[in-house]
This record gives structure tokens, C-alpha cells and sequence, in this order.
């Protein structure tokens, strides 16, 4: 009992940060965790780049072929994490112990249903996956191949991905950070011994880079089950918490299922993409891969302030400190643009160089190089969107912030994706991406002005604050990136 107290006395002093550290310092404070798993999840994809990019611009190809499917294997990951998140935490909040192990223990069979099907695919049908993804004559032997070795990882990926989700639900924001961290620099550490076969180990090519991936799945994935199962967190998760319960499982999906099909939706985009440059051929697949992965890294901070602002925005709104909240918002979008701003700048300065860092075949620098500044030339305004999207959730307008996270995606990039290369070639398909950007700006930032002048008209502005801390808002609301 008393240990209980101690952990709501706890709570509530963390929450009532929300509503008094300043702004910045809170930004920066609750960012932190989530770009370092940003981070983390960025350097499995720099990594394989990297290394098979020196062994031919087909490898790198090949790869980002299958960035479709593992987005959609993560959809599924995610879309039940968050299910678990939400309904892991409102259990903690009736103090029900007994029912968080069961919530958390379905992460194992779901785990398993999922992963099977993912690593059946990939082993059984792995040429007709990269055929529908778009692959080229010259790289789909590369592509099944690597496939192959990476499909044998999925059920671990799906089962990291719901557990980190678990381990926020129980307030643990460290785990959920260095387990991914630690499955990176496996990866990063492991995918030139087995491409190139250095030292004891065979010499694999594209699908080193593929078993890499599998085996620093399994690391984090045996790291999650160990402090899952062993008592190092809050639940005590044991043998009869494993078997299926499809009540539970059907409350999970009831709240993940949305967040799922929101990232599904980004996949089917992506798939398109895909299938448009593949036209253009390998080089120009190649090119997508690295300029893709360098915008991911310029992204990472958005995604930090993101998952900040909203349990400032969710906290505010439950107190009426409608002011804080603006500002929080506003300085927000403000921190993400500049920094957008700068590093778009940078990159197309120096863009010959970094492609080169990955592969220097002068015909990849050719469409890479003009390529990429196209592709971040409007970066700076996907920032601000995010935020006006996670201010949205934090207003538990659910309905809204999907829809404005869809517009760019469905209203935008796809008409102007099958429209654009049709007249310019390639340039057309670089220019989908700013144009988009812009389109989806102007539409968010649009509803959340109007947001604005609704509250303020509405007279809630006049309503006294709350003075004792207020619940948060159920976690695992994801914010939607694009």
C-alpha cells in the first residue's frame, strides 16, 4: 500500500511538470527517448545502405524494394502495440495487476500468428512479393534472396515493436529506448562480416545484410522477453498469461486496428512509389533508398518533439491551461521548421557528398544528386504539420488528425505520384513528395487556425484552470508520420 502511494505521489508530481516546467526544456526533456529510438531505427536502415553500397547500387535497389512489406510488417507490430498500450494502462489506473500480465502476455501469441504468416510469405513467396513491390529483372533474384534471411526475423520485429508499446504502458520510458539501440549496433556490427565475409564468417552479399537484420531482431527480442518475463518491470507476466484470449485480443485491436490501418495506408503509398521509380530503373531505386534514408535522419527530431508535444497538449487540455497549450504548439512548430529549415539546406549543399558516402557511381550521382534536393526542397513544412496533427490527438479528435494525415498522402502525393511522371519522367516523381508537403501544410495548418478561433470564441479561454492534476490522456496514440 505504502509503495503504492509512493508511485501515485510519483505520478502526479510528473504530471504536474506538464502544466508548469517551461516549454522548451519540457519539449526537449520528453523528446529525448523517442528520437533516440528514432535513432536506433534509423541506423539498421544507414547501415545496410551503407555496406551494400559498396557492394553494387543493385544491393541498395534491392533493399529498398522492401520497404513496402516492412512497413507493413510494422504496421501490424504497432497497430497492436498501441491496442496493448491503451489497454495495459487503463488497467494500471484501476490498479487491476492481474489483468495488465494478461494484456501483456498476448503479446506473444499475436506475435507468433502474425510472425508466421510474415515468415511464411517471405520463404514461400518471396519472388511474387518483390515482383508486386516493383522489383526490376535486374535486382528480383537479389531482392528474393535477401528477402529470404530477413523474413526469418519478422515474428521477432512484430513481437519488439508490441513489447515496447507494453513498457510504456507501465511508465518505463528507458527500456523501450535501448532495446532498439542495442538490436542497431548488432546489426551495424554484423552486416560487413557477413557481406563481405570477414574474418571466420561466410561471404553472404545482400543476404548478410538480410541475416544481420534477423539477428539483432532476435537480440532486442530476447532482451524484451527477459526483462518481460523475469520481473524487471512492473508486470509479472507467467505461463498462463501466454495462452490466447481473444476478449482481451478483441479490445486491443477495437483501439490499435486504426493506427494499423493508417500505416498500412502509408505502405500501399509507398508501394506505388516504388512501382513508378522501378520504372525508371535500378539507378533510380537506388537513388530513392539513399536520399530516403538520409531525409529519415533529418526527420528524427520531429519525431521527438512529436511524442512531447502531445501529453503537454493532452495535460493542458485536461487543466484549461489553453494558452500553455497554444504556445506549446506553437513553439513546437517553430523548433521543427527551423530545424527542417537548416538541415535542408545543409543536405542540398553538401548532397553530392553524402550520396557519395553510400556509392559514387557517377550515374546514380546524376539522378541522386538532383533527385534529392527536390525531394527535401519543402522538409520544413512537414514539421509543422505533425505538430498541428498531434495537436489534434491531444484534443482527443481522433476522426480529425487522421484525416489531416491522410490528405497529404491520398488528396496529394497520389494524384500528383500518377499524374506528374507522366509529363516530366523522373523529375515528376521527385516533385510529388514538396508538393505534397505544401498541400498538406496549407490543409492543416488551415483546421488547426480554425481550431484556434473556435476555442477562443467559444469562451472556454474564461473557464478557471484546474489546480490538481488531472489523468492523462490514454497513451499509445502514435503520432502519423509521413
Amino acid at each position: 500500500m505504502q509503495m503504492d502511494t509512493e508511485k501515485k505521489n510519483d505520478l502526479n508530481e510528473t504530471t504536474a511538470r506538464l502544466g508548469t516546467e517551461p516549454l522548451r526544456k519540457l519539449l526537449f526533456r520528453l523528446s529525448m527517448p523517442s528520437m533516440v529510438s528514432m535513432i536506433a531505427m534509423s541506423l539498421y536502415f544507414l547501415a545496410d545502405t551503407f555496406w551494400l553500397g559498396r557492394l553494387s547500387y543493385q544491393a541498395i535497389a534491392a533493399v529498398t524494394i522492401i520497404w513496402p512489406f516492412y512497413i507493413m510488417v510494422f504496421a501490424v507490430g504497432y497497430g497492436s502495440g498501441v491496442g496493448a498500450n491503451a489497454l495495459a494502462s487503463r488497467r494500471f489506473g484501476e490498479g487491476n495487476v492481474e489483468a495488465t500480465n494478461r494484456v501483456a502476455g498476448q503479446a506473444f501469441p499475436i506475435s507468433v500468428f502474425f510472425g508466421a504468416i510474415f515468415l511464411v510469405a517471405s520463404l514461400v513467396f518471396g519472388r511474387q512479393i518483390a515482383s508486386l513491390l516493383g522489383a526490376t529483372p535486374e535486382i528480383i533474384d537479389l531482392t528474393v534472396r535477401y528477402l529470404s534471411f530477413f523474413g526469418l526475423g519478422l515474428p521477432f520485429i512484430v513481437f519488439r515493436v508490441i513489447t515496447r508499446n507494453v513498457f510504456q504502458a507501465a511508465g518505463d520510458a528507458m527500456k523501450p529506448m535501448i532495446f532498439p539501440v542495442v538490436g542497431a549496433v548488432v546489426n551495424a556490427a554484423l552486416d560487413p562480416f557477413l557481406i563481405f565475409g570477414w574474418g571466420p564468417f561466410p561471404e553472404m552479399g545482400i543476404a548478410g545484410a538480410g541475416l544481420a537484420t534477423t539477428i539483432s531482431g532476435v537480440v532486442a527480442c530476447a532482451l524484451s522477453c527477459y526483462f518481460l518475463l523475469r520481473r524487471q518491470s512492473l508486470y509479472r507476466v507467467r505461463p498462463r498469461h501466454l495462452k490466447p484470449d481473444f476478449t482481451i485480443i478483441a479490445q486491443i485491436y477495437r483501439v490499435g486496428l486504426p493506427s494499423m490501418l493508417m500505416d498500412m495506408t502509408e505502405a500501399g503509398i509507398f508501394l506505388v512509389l516504388n512501382r513508378i521509380v522501378a520504372g525508371f530503373g535500378s539507378l533510380a531505386l537506388a537513388a530513392l533508398g539513399i536520399t530516403a534514408s538520409i531525409a529519415a535522419l533529418a526527420f528524427i527530431p520531429v519525431v521527438g518533439v512529436a511524442h512531447a508535444l502531445l501529453p503537454i497538449v493532452g495535460f493542458c487540455f485536461g487543466a484549461r491551461l489553453w494558452k500553455r497549450m497554444w504556445s506549446a504548439v506553437r513553439q513546437g512548430a517553430l523548433i521543427v521548421a527551423g530545424v527542417l529549415g537548416a538541415a535542408s539546406v545543409l543536405l542540398a549543399i553538401l548532397a553530392p557528398r553524402v550520396i557519395a558516402i553510400f556509392n559514387d557511381t557517377p550515374e546514380l550521382l546524376e539522378i541522386a544528386v538532383p533527385g534529392m534536393r527536390i525531394f527535401i526542397s519543402a522538409l520544413f513544412l512537414i514539421g509543422p504539420t505533425i505538430m498541428f496533427i498531434i495537436t489534434f490527438q491531444g484534443l482527443s479528435k481522433g476522426w480529425t488528425a487522421t484525416a489531416l494525415s491522410l490528405v497529404r498522402q491520398l488528396a496529394f502525393l497520389l494524384p500528383a505520384l500518377l499524374i506528374l511522371p507522366r509529363f516530366l519522367g523522373l523529375t515528376g516523381v521527385w516533385m510529388s513528395l514538396p508538393l505534397s508537403d505544401f498541400g498538406g501544410a496549407v490543409v492543416a495548418g488551415l483546421w488547426i487556425y480554425r481550431e484556434y478561433r473556435l476555442q477562443k470564441r467559444s469562451g472556454i479561454w474564461n473557464e478557471p484552470p484546474v489546480t490538481e492534476p488531472v489523468p492523462q490522456p490514454v497513451p499509445g496514440e502514435r503520432p502519423t508520420l509521413d
